[in-house]
Parts: structure tokens; sequence; C-alpha cells
């Protein structure tokens, strides 16, 4: 393979690369309301030689209850095992795909930039946009041979639980969540018991960071909005969180795909935040981006 992808790739690049043996596709449709959707939308039809990854069960680690978020990160070794499972080798390029404006696709894109894979990208507009543009699909299970994929984890994209606190008061850093508005607000929670946000974080919608085509907005028009967004934060002073761990990649991915830097994820997020009652909660505006 002559050209490698690590933010994001385009369906008529795929397209060009689909024969090559490198190539490892990874499909991420999910839905929250219904988690068996995507497992069965890709019996039903997915890009050629693509093979299909679970947000729940391989996505993410085991949830303790008051201890974890909803979808916490599992280990490096298993997620390597996981990764292997899939056909990832070291020298593979990966591209992973959904069908929601890369939401989930970007959670398995994170996940393997965090395990020091780099050749790793979101397929931009997802499986509408491959659709759209008329490329094949196919609906055969196929066969994976296993890959032997060695990670080498990169702690400084990691955000644990026991340094959020401290971020969280630090007025050199930046905290934005990718929620939407109303999330932030505290209006309308219905994924988590407690609604709100961390004090002192930005409200950076992850769905500002898409066209309504659901592809993502240009580079340029990205890098403007993420600019003034972040102000004169660096991305190595900015955390990403969201709900659990989720759409707060995407904001990353963004950052990433803008030019500007590496951003840590909080992997647990809000649904981890909550679970420890000493920790303060905010609502309303405060430091509201719309």
């Amino acid at each position: 393979m002559n050209s490698s992808w690590n933010t994001l790739i385009d369906p008529d690049e795929l397209f060009s690369q689909l024969e090559h043996t490198d190539l490892v596709i990874i499909d991420c449709r999910f839905s929250l309301a219904d988690s068996e959707s995507g497992r069965n939308q890709f019996s039903d039809n997915h890009i050629p030689g693509a093979r299909y990854a679970h947000l729940e069960d391989d996505l993410s680690g085991t949830i303790v209850a008051g201890s974890t978020g909803r979808h916490p990160l599992p280990s490096s070794s298993a997620a390597q095992n996981v990764f292997r499972d899939l056909g990832v080798n070291n020298h593979s390029q990966v591209v992973t795909y959904d069908d929601f404006g890369g939401a989930f696709a970007a959670r398995a894109w994170w996940m393997l930039h965090w395990l020091g894979h780099d050749h790793v990208a979101v397929l931009n507009g997802g499986w509408p946009a491959w659709i759209e543009a008329g490329y094949p699909q196919d609906s055969s299970p196929g066969k994976t041979e296993p890959g032997a994929f060695v990670c080498n984890p990169r702690p400084d994209l990691l955000i644990s639980s026991l340094q959020i606190d401290s971020v969280a008061q630090d007025p050199g850093r930046l905290l934005i969540d990718a929620r939407s508005h109303e999330r932030f607000l505290g209006i309308g929670e219905t994924m988590d018991p407690v609604a709100g946000h961390i004090p002192g974080a930005r409200s950076c919608y992850f769905g500002d960071n898409l066209e309504s085509s659901g592809s993502f907005l240009k580079k340029n028009v990205l890098r403007a909005r993420w600019k003034e967004l972040l102000q004169s934060f660096p991305a190595s002073d900015v955390v990403s969180y969201c709900g659990s761990g989720v759409t707060g990649a995407h904001n990353v991915l963004a950052i990433r795909y803008a030019g500007l830097g590496d951003v840590p994820l909080y992997v647990g997020s809000w649904s981890e935040w909550i679970t420890r009652r000493e920790r303060a909660v905010a609502t309303g505006p405060e430091n509201d981006h719309d």
C-alpha cells in the first residue's frame, strides 16, 4: 500500500484500496437504543471484506457498578486481542466506519491510536456515503485470519479516573464536552442518572464537526472552528469527554484532522464522573459555546 491514512479516508480512496491485503475494514455500526441493530445490519450488508466490532462486546471493558462509566476502556492486552481477532497486524491499514457520522467508528479509531497503531482512519461519511457513491456491498460473513498486532500504548492520550479530579480543577487545562448542548446544560438527560456537566467544561457538541450529509467539515473550516473553541489552549492541555467515552473520541479525531494536535480523552466521561458523590456537578450555560 503506497499511501496511508491516519484520520479520515474518503469513499473513493477506500474503494481504490479494496484489493490490498494489508487493508482491514471494521464495521462499527451501533445503536444505543438497540444494541444488536448494528450486528444485524452488518449481516444484511457491509463493505466487502469488512469485519464487525460491537461497541459493548468488543470496544468496551466490563462495567463495574458505582465505579466505571457506561463504556469503560478495556485493558490494553484485552483490546490488543480484540484487534488481533479482527485481523489487525502492525503493518495493517485499518479503516473504521459506521452510519452515525463516525461517532462509533471514532471510538475504534481512538483505541487503535491509543494502542500505538497510527495507520487507522475513519471512513468520511461512513456507510451512507459508501452507498451514495454506488460502491459494492457484501452480505457474506467472510473469513478473518487472526492478526499479530502488538500494541505499544500511548498513556499521553488517556486521562484516567485517578487524574480527572486534578485536571478539572486546573485552570491551565480545558475540558471539552462532546454531548448535545441540552445534556451539557442539564436539560432532558435520558442516558445518565445525574444531569449537568463537569464544572468549568466547555460545550463542544460533536455533531458540529459534520456537514448535513454526515461527512466531516472541510479541513480549513474545521480548523477555524476548533481554533476559536480552544482559544489559546494547546491540544496537549485539552481533555475531551462525553457521556461514556464514545463521542468524545469524535472531537479528538476532528481536532487531529484539523491539524491542531492530539487531545487526551477521559474515557470514563460523565457517566463515570457522577459515580462519586463528592464530585461537583454544574448545570446551565457555563462556558457554553453554541
